[in-house]
């Protein structure tokens, strides 16, 4: 069976393994009702919570990446009915009692570890969250509301992704080509940001971009619904609910990071808009406004010119097997962990070329899982991500429950006999997602509910940024970076040059996703909007961003992280800002450091959601950032080192 779930050996299974989850959900339902207020009732909880969460994130996975669609079908259906159970769980009142008796009750909230009292908390705020403590007309009333922007969700995540249609005899007869056409139409299905025609690029942002009243209704009532529901249960705004438990824990904290940084970034930003400009009167001596269909392709330009990187010259250096060896290394000398490739038995893997990896220490043995799910294959989503398959949690006998994880990357399938060569940007990923897998192995936490990853999502990227940076420093890559013919090792200066090259423009890269967060804490601030959400658009990227406003377009309709990262856009700039400082303080001198290595996993890893994120950054960097901290430390990362710059140039 799946992931060596023995119901899991045909689609039909996943009904079964529903319904002993739900059986077993039943009798902790019962069990946790009629225990007395103390430690146990917490772990009940957290028992019923594993039941679910076991069949329902295994489903999550399967849903969207095996490919056999009756299994696929399977799991959708079993996601949405465990969502529904556990929608009438987080109403259930009685079940809500029993939580409320142990946190009304002082002497056995204070004999609780912070741990778990923290999962009592979090397990209250879930209740809380569906407007339990709401008298009845106003509990169904949040109730429906959940269901209604569950619904929104997902049709406005399907919307963002929809092509848009135009008669071919609009667009000029020599850029035709660039679109797939169907009969008298062509097909725009994203913004062509690499195509060197400007004509080309523009077309696709205006076709692709253009306003849709449907797309607009259903944002404007996903806003409306999400705002409405966070008054209900007692928030100012949805912003002031999503920042519960988080890093910022405040909009206005939020709004503090971003206007601080915008400032920083502002004059550099202006310098790299110049540089864009004039490269684009270089090459197009006719039009020289720079538009906002054109900062991605020049920035691109830029960097090619400067520091001529082809990702052809580093592949050779990159093959899959060297950069596994190289996380191997990292991990045994960091954190004396060690990745050994295992047997799978049959019917456990949905693809034949999925991996599967233990992950052992030294001395406390096994830790976990990893799956590797690297390759491409049809119907395969192309999004590299980490999955939850199973969180670790300490069982009624003692014994630990171990975390089981997918890692989900697009790498293309090699040619027969030549290994799988990864671009410096596909290795980077592999570095990222490996961050999450380790949190995920390294969280061991007594309870699920905050099993590794599953913690604020301002901390969440924390770990897997942070392995960017060890990516990008040439005493690490140099451990590992041969070419798979001579075994020479990569040079030192294309590796500085590589980490000079995304320095070119990204001054302006990130103002821009400055301004997707500022967009973000908008739409979730103060209701009613005062204006429509494409006139707030407009405003904020004149203000914010600084390039032009197309007019009929409305770019917030593609803005499919409102979905996920509701009133948390910034999550990722804030995650950003912790790595770039864990990584200055504590490993920048000696990336192999065992001891900081330890203090990481100690402080940082180990606690997964069960720790507020603050402690366990200042646990790390032992002292207590502030805002003006987070933002010097994202500018900084901007300076280029001066001897490549000058090599490079």
């Amino acid at each position: 069976g799946l992931f060596g779930v023995p119901e899991l050996s045909c689609p039909e299974g996943f009904q079964e393994a529903q319904d002993k989850a739900l059986q077993e959900s039943e009798q902790l339902v019962q069990k946790a009702c009629s225990t007395p207020p103390g430690p146990e009732t917490v772990m009940i909880f957290d028992q019923l919570s594993d039941s679910l969460c076991r069949v329902a994130d295994l489903a999550d996975f399967v849903k969207v990446a095996h490919p056999d669609f009756a299994f696929r079908e399977a799991a959708e259906e079993a996601c949405r009915n465990i969502g529904t159970v556990v929608e009438k769980l987080n109403t259930d009142v009685e079940l809500c009692q029993s939580l409320r008796r142990l946190l009304a009750d002082e002497t056995v909230l204070s004999s609780l570890d912070p741990e778990t009292r923290r999962v009592a908390e979090l397990f209250m705020f879930d209740f809380e969250i569906s407007g339990i403590h709401l008298d009845e007309e106003k509990r169904k009333k949040a109730v429906e509301l959940n269901v209604r922007i569950l619904d929104l969700c997902n049709e406005f995540l399907i919307g963002t992704h929809i092509p848009n249609k135009i008669d071919k005899h609009v667009l000029p007869e020599h850029i035709r080509y660039n679109f797939t056409a169907e009969g008298n139409y062509l097909r725009i299905a994203g913004l062509h940001a690499d195509c060197p025609d400007d004509l080309v690029r523009e077309a696709a942002y205006k076709i692709f971009l253009h306003s849709n009243s449907q797309q607009l209704a259903r944002l404007e009532e996903l806003l409306v619904s999400r705002n409405s529901l966070a008054q209900l249960v007692g928030y100012d705004t949805f912003a002031h609910r999503a920042l519960q438990g988080t890093m910022a824990k405040t909009p206005e904290t939020v709004r503090q990071f971003l206007e601080k940084l915008s400032e920083q970034l502002s004059k550099r930003t202006q310098k790299d808009f110049e540089m864009m400009t004039k490269m684009k009167m270089k090459l197009n001596p006719h039009n020289s406004m720079l538009m906002p269909w054109d900062h991605p392709y020049y920035s691109g330009v830029l960097r090619a010119e400067r520091y001529n990187i082809d990702p052809g010259l580093y592949c050779p250096f990159f093959s899959l097997g060297a950069c596994m060896e190289g996380l191997n290394s990292l991990f045994s000398q960091l954190l004396g962990i060690s990745l050994y490739a295992e047997q799978t038995k049959r019917g456990e893997i949905w693809s034949e070329d999925v991996r599967k990896l233990a992950v052992v220490h030294e001395t406390e043995g096994l830790l976990g899982y990893i799956y590797c799910d690297f390759f491409q294959r049809p119907d395969k989503p192309h999004q590299d991500c980490h999955f939850t398959v199973r969180g670790g949690r300490l069982k009624e006998n003692g014994e630990y429950q171990l975390p089981v994880v997918v890692l989900m990357l697009s790498l293309p399938n090699s040619a027969r006999g030549a290994p799988t060569l990864l671009s410096p940007g596909m290795m980077e990923n592999l570095f990222h997602e490996m961050g999450h897998a380790m949190h995920s192995m390294l969280g061991r936490t007594r309870y699920q509910h905050v099993t590794g990853t599953r913690c604020a999502t301002d901390f969440a990227e924390v770990p897997s940024i942070l392995m960017e940076y060890f990516a990008n420093d040439y005493r690490v890559v140099n451990q590992f970076a041969r070419h798979y013919k001579t075994g020479q090792p990569l040079p030192k200066n294309m590796v500085s040059r590589l980490c000079e090259s995304k320095k070119v423009c990204a001054a302006a890269d990130m103002q821009l996703q400055v301004f997707y967060a500022v967009l973000d804490q908008i739409y979730h601030g103060k209701h009613p909007l005062k204006k429509s959400t494409t006139e707030i658009l407009k405003e904020t990227q004149e203000k914010v961003y600084g390039l032009p406003y197309v007019p009929n377009t409305a770019w917030q309709l593609r803005f499919s992280h409102l979905v996920g990262y509701g009133a948390k856009y910034y999550s990722y700039l804030m995650s950003r800002a912790v790595a770039s400082m864990v990584w200055k303080q504590c490993f920048a001198q000696n990336p192999f450091d065992r001891a900081m290595g330890e203090r990481y996993r100690r402080e940082m890893l180990a606690h997964g959601g069960g720790k507020e994120p603050m402690l366990m950054v200042q646990g790390m960097l032992q002292k207590s950032p502030s805002v003006e901290d987070f933002v010097d430390a994202l500018v900084s990362d901007l300076d280029h080192d001066f001897e490549t710059f000058i090599m490079g140039s």
